[in-house]
């Protein structure tokens, strides 16, 4: 039997000089200070989570905790080293031994030393996106999958199917008929394009992000005396974001924890708003239960908002059964507005209210950047910023590009310029360039067949395109949807003529865009609603040309002020879909379309999944939460549809779940919002 020998360190002594007891609150000093063992720390909005992080990675160098000793896992970089950073100024110690990444980056570090073991060499190349498109592509063209008939899925909807299997230990089949039911008859097919996707990588060498975790918990369950190496480094294990952390993630932390090693998870169950990614709130949830005896601090003191605001966010997560109990309370003084409800006649009303409003606080003294208006979905936007370019103020978008210069937008863009201007070359390739087996020597090919007709030149657009374009070669596996397209543009000229922008809109979605979206784009629910959305806005216009015209007079301006006075780069208006803007803060928020459909969306409220609307509600406090100030929670009564006439909205359900005194409803009223008005 081996000697036991226990190797005793020079013990460092706490100079960092930290008043613990006056650099933190009692519920924060409380996390920071307590023994060895395992924690949860539930974290409120605007509570001081990463102030609290901090100081317990201080607390642990400050009290003979070697820094190599310390692994400290979160889900941004940008985290990661704003933390060691602020550790770097608080405590003299020496810190570059301490491992502080995303749980990839760390997973990263170890496969590096031990990829052999996993059949790659240490020099692995770690695929980004498009990368894993490119290997997914040769590998589709490998398979010899006939998808003449039917579109087969794209590389980035198979990366996206593929990454969720792995991140949420479910079986591709499952996966499939969960979020992908449309491919479903293809299973065997993407079950063999998967199998030569993981061959692949092993013979070039290469992991993709998934891979970083997957592999990394194979290496610690396959050899034991691995896990033994970082089971013993690693005495105090810190994770923040703990509500985001997925099945894999959860495994990698307890394999590295084991049964002895300090866990302290921090994190907050009311707002965790990623399952669609993988992420699984159980486990936050269930933490006291797979760790008996674990201690649970909660920090409720908030320093970022006024009661008022915290007051009606605490009141409208109460409504939900799947959390621990805790109440935010504001560290700020009150006595300010409550947060207002406005109901507002129609989508452009709210633009206008949101814009005259943005500039009166503007010229109350809070600067733009310290202004947001957050939405459900990019789409909703898309009347504010309209409304925002009008009238001159410059606004940034973090939740995608501007909605006039998305792709799916320009190629819906495309089917409509051509009908309208046919000699509209860079229109035509763009539409056609959208059919399976049409590349760009095919397109130019069409292109000059189309130019051979005649009817490029015409005052009019042919009675019927299909009796034209039917004729000209076309690839074999494009002719089905050729075809599709060619019907696809007699209706948009009926007899000749050309039609309203909204039926346009709607014949080209229907007939031949949505089937290209599904099978292109692994958000295609989203992008079908920006599509749905640029058709409601095209009920608005009689005349193609003008809709065209202001399409692309919206796509020019760039967002920037059309006045002449100067802006700095940084002052600018803040649009943000919610979960683009979780971690942030502004004085002032428009939390816009509280209406059931929009927030909540449609596919939860016909879910009728308990769960699911939990999850929608946290994502209705992480909006609430965002504001320091001000809270402006605004919906339109009625929302005008292309075909159907105006259709009355029905408030948020959200909106039923605290106290009316909790709010100030405001009556807008006053002058045509749509009339002219001085640029900003």
């Amino acid at each position: 039997m081996a000697r036991q020998y226990t190797l005793h360190r020079t013990a460092q002594s706490p100079a960092s000089g930290i008043d613990y007891v006056a650099a933190l609150n009692a519920e924060q000093y409380q996390a920071v200070s307590s023994p060895p063992g395992r924690a949860l720390v539930i974290a409120g909005a605007g509570s001081g989570k990463t102030r609290t992080l901090t100081y317990r990675v201080a607390w642990l160098l400050d009290h003979g905790i070697d820094a190599r000793q310390v692994l400290l896992l979160t889900f941004t970089n940008k985290a990661s080293r704003e933390m060691t950073e602020r550790v770097r100024e608080l405590v003299p110690h020496d810190t570059s031994a301490l491992w502080a990444g995303t749980f990839h980056s760390i997973g990263s570090r170890i496969l590096r030393r031990h990829a052999e073991d996993l059949g790659f060499n240490r020099s692995f190349s770690i695929l980004d996106r498009d990368d894993q498109k490119s290997i997914l592509s040769a590998v589709i063209t490998a398979c010899d999958i006939n998808t003449k008939q039917r579109r087969f899925p794209k590389p980035d909807v198979l990366a996206s199917m593929f990454s969720l299997v792995e991140n949420t230990d479910s079986t591709l089949e499952d996966v499939i008929a969960a979020r992908y039911d449309m491919f479903y008859d293809w299973t065997e097919e993407i079950t063999r394009v998967r199998d030569g996707y993981i061959a692949k990588k092993l013979a070039t060498n290469s992991m993709d992000f998934d891979d970083l975790l997957v592999m990394t918990v194979r290496l610690l369950e396959e050899r034991p005396d691995v896990l033994e190496i970082y089971q013993k480094r690693f005495s105090h294990i810190l994770v923040d974001e703990y509500q985001d952390t997925n099945a894999v993630q959860n495994r990698m932390i307890d394999l590295l924890a084991g049964k002895t090693n300090s866990l302290m998870a921090v994190g907050d169950d009311a707002q965790s708003i990623y399952s669609w990614r993988g992420a699984d709130m159980s486990l936050i949830l269930g933490f006291p239960q797979r760790y008996p005896g674990a201690r649970v601090f909660t920090i409720e003191t908030n320093y970022r908002s006024v009661p008022e605001i915290l007051n009606l966010s605490n009141a409208a997560i109460r409504a939900n059964s799947g959390r621990f109990e805790k109440d935010l309370r504001a560290s700020r003084d009150g006595g300010g507005a409550k947060p207002a409800l406005v109901p507002l006649a129609d989508p452009r009303t709210q633009a206008a209210f949101i814009a005259q409003r943005i500039i009166e606080l503007r010229d109350d003294g809070i600067p733009l950047k310290e202004i947001a208006v957050l939405y459900r979905a990019h789409f909703q936007s898309l009347e504010i910023q309209m409304e925002l370019t009008v009238r001159g103020i410059p606004f940034s978008i973090t939740s995608g590009l501007r909605f006039f210069e998305q792709a799916h937008i320009k190629d819906v863009s495309a089917f409509m310029r051509f009908v309208v201007n046919r000699r509209d070359e860079v229109s035509f390739l763009r539409m056609v360039n959208l059919l399976p087996g049409c590349g760009a020597v095919a397109a130019g090919k069409l292109w000059s067949e189309w130019l051979k007709t005649g009817w490029s030149t015409k005052d009019s657009p042919p009675p019927l395109w299909s009796e034209i374009l039917l004729k000209f070669k076309i690839p074999k596996k494009s002719a089905k949807h050729w075809e599709q397209l060619c019907y696809t543009l007699d209706e948009l000229t009926p007899d000749g003529e050309l039609a309203r922008p909204s039926a346009m809109i709607f014949s080209i979605l229907e007939g031949v865009y949505d089937d290209y979206l599904t099978a292109t784009f692994d958000n295609s629910e989203s992008r079908r609603g920006d599509i749905e959305r640029l058709s409601e806005y095209g009920g608005g216009f009689d005349d193609i040309e003008e809709f065209l015209a202001q399409l692309s007079l919206m796509s020019s301006t760039d967002g920037e002020p059309t006045g002449e006075r100067p802006t700095p780069d940084d002052e600018k208006v803040t649009l943000s879909s919610i979960h683009q803007a979780k971690g942030l803060e502004w004085k002032a928020v428009f939390l816009i379309w509280l209406v059931n459909g929009q927030f909540p969306n449609s596919r939860i409220l016909e879910a009728d999944d308990d769960a699911i609307l939990e999850e929608e509600r946290r994502l209705f406090y992480v909006a609430l939460t965002r504001a320091k100030d001000e809270l402006y929670l605004t919906y339109p009564m009625t929302n005008p549809k292309s075909y159907t006439g105006d259709v009355i909205c029905q408030p948020s359900g959200f909106l039923d779940d605290f106290p009316a005194e909790l709010i100030e409803e405001w009556n807008v009223g006053g002058d045509d919002p749509w009339a002219d008005d001085e640029p900003f």
